[in-house]
Parts: C-alpha cells; structure tokens; sequence
C-alpha cells in the first residue's frame, strides 16, 4: 500500500453523530429564537464547530453568545450521543484493515473536542484503535478547514502530510486533508453530495465504509 499512515474524521465517517447533535442544537437555538428544520441545521453546522458560528447565532437570536449556552449544548449533546449513538456500518472493519495495513499508523482528526470524541469511540468500541492518536480541532491554533488537525497527526506518527491518506465526508474536512498535502477519499453516502467533495480535492468516492477495506487492499 502507498499510503503509510491513514487519519479517519471522527463524526459521519466512524460514527453516526450528526443529527442527533445538530438535533440538540436545532432545539436548543429554536429556544432562544432561530428556528429552522433539522436538515437546515445540518447544512449549515455540519463539519463546523457551534463556536465558530457566533456571529451568526447572535444575528438570528439577537442574543448574545454566552460561555453558559455553549457549555448546556455540549452537556445536552453528550447526553443525547451517550442515549443514541451507533457505529457507521461498516467502520469497525474498515478501522481493522486500516490498523493492519499500516502496522497500527492511524489516528482519528476531528474538529470536534476531545472529550466528545474519545467519548464516541469508546461507546462504539473503536477506542483501542486509536488510543494516543486522537486529534482535536479545539486544540489546535485553527480548526478545520485549516490542515492543523491533520499535521498534527501526521507529526505525531512522524509522517508528513503527504505520506497519509485522510477519510473524510465534508467539504471542509476534504479542505483540511488536501491543505494538509494529504490524499484525500470521500464516504459520500448521499451521490448528491459527490461534485461538492470532488470540487475540493477528494480523489476518490465510495459510498460505504465496508468498500474501504477493499479499496485499501489494492491502494
């Protein structure tokens, strides 16, 4: 195989988080008066974080951002992921052959915090996999789309960008792999979403996470 090291994003690709965390947030901003659909807040929060958004949220609410508010949505968020969260079908054989392939060089890069992650990965039993390589945007200088997350990983396996492949699901997370200088796949589950990812870099498509095993196989 090329690649000697692959970095997994964490919420779409190996977990199914995302909209039962845009869920909380859409209940939680319809509170203090942006209401939206839960499609809508998916479209527009998904790949970002809540803080970055700040503008935005207190244009709509017309209230302001508060330290307070973030820290009931993160409560209200893992509670809802520790009550519903499962597994992507077909990650924990991806993660497998990954891990085998490469002689245990993988690290998951999320944009989201760390507790949050590692909490997701334990709960789907995919932790073992990544303990000592698990990256956060929250931690890093710049989030993504901005490669940081994905250096980061790459350093820590004493690797540099260009020696891994990033599997990504969103355009800004296919924005952070290619800036990183990495080699960019797309879980794209949904054909409507492929041009967007293509449009950023994503050099390959596939549509489920147990195609990965194969693909990586003949990589």
């Amino acid at each position: 195989m090329k690649f000697k090291a692959i970095l997994f994003d964490c919420d779409g690709v190996l977990v199914d988080s995302e909209a039962i965390t845009c869920g909380v947030l859409r209940d939680m901003l319809e509170e203090i008066g942006w209401a939206m659909t839960l499609a809508e807040c998916m479209r527009r929060f998904i790949g970002k974080t809540v803080r970055e958004e700040r503008a935005a949220i207190e244009a709509h609410t017309g209230k302001p951002f508060s330290g307070d508010w973030l820290q009931a949505f993160y409560q209200r968020r893992n509670e809802a992921l520790m009550d519903g969260l499962e597994i992507i079908p077909g990650a924990m054989a991806a993660v497998q052959a990954a891990h085998s392939l490469t002689q245990g060089r993988i690290a998951c890069a999320s944009g989201a915090d760390r507790f949050k992650v590692e909490m997701q990965l334990t709960q789907v039993d995919l932790m073992d996999f990544f303990v000592g390589r698990v990256f956060s945007g929250h931690e890093m200088p710049r989030s993504k789309p901005a490669p940081d997350v994905y250096l980061a990983a790459a350093r820590q396996l004493g690797l540099a960008g260009s020696d891994c492949l990033v599997i990504e699901d969103t355009t800004v997370g296919v924005t952070a792999g290619v800036a990183a200088g990495a080699t960019v796949w797309a879980y794209c589950p949904q054909p409507a979403a492929g041009a967007a990812l293509l449009q950023v870099g994503a050099q390959r498509l596939f549509s489920s996470m147990a195609e990965l095993p194969g693909l990586l196989a003949v990589a």
